[in-house]
């Protein structure tokens, strides 16, 4: 009998949910604390395991930053990102990814590139009106 590919166990599916159930893009302590909330004896641990796991698997994706903690997003199409520097927030940015960069990238480089991050930084909305207030 062949392999079914990796268990999806409670707390596996715990994770999943909170990361795919929100749009802040997590931290992991972030999810721990609200996985905790179903699962009170689930260790941070555990949060990790799982995520790093539902990373390998392609269910979620890990964005790394330098020097920052790794967010985890669970929406795995392409799509780009914009970082706020005030209040470190992270949100989604839906737009066409730039196709022609990637093949003139290519080109020039002699790489076989597989995939690309785009990601914009600056002040969020809720940050400029603050400061306009």
């Amino acid at each position: 009998m062949g392999a079914i590919g990796p268990r999806m166990t409670r707390q596996k599916s715990l994770v999943l949910e909170i990361v795919q159930g929100t749009t802040c893009h997590p931290t992991a302590d972030w999810v721990y604390q609200e996985a905790r909330q179903q699962i009170p004896d689930i260790s941070l641990g555990t949060v990790y395991r799982n995520l790093n796991a539902l990373v390998q698997q392609g269910l979620i994706r890990e964005m790394t930053y330098a020097g920052a903690s790794s967010r985890y997003d669970g929406n795995v199409e392409n799509h780009c990102h914009f970082i706020c520097e005030n209040c470190q927030g992270v949100f989604d940015i839906f737009i066409e990814p730039p196709e022609p960069w990637v093949r003139q990238a290519e080109e020039n480089s002699g790489h076989d590139i597989k995939g690309h991050r785009i990601e914009f930084f600056g002040r969020c909305a809720e940050c400029r009106k603050a400061v306009s207030m």
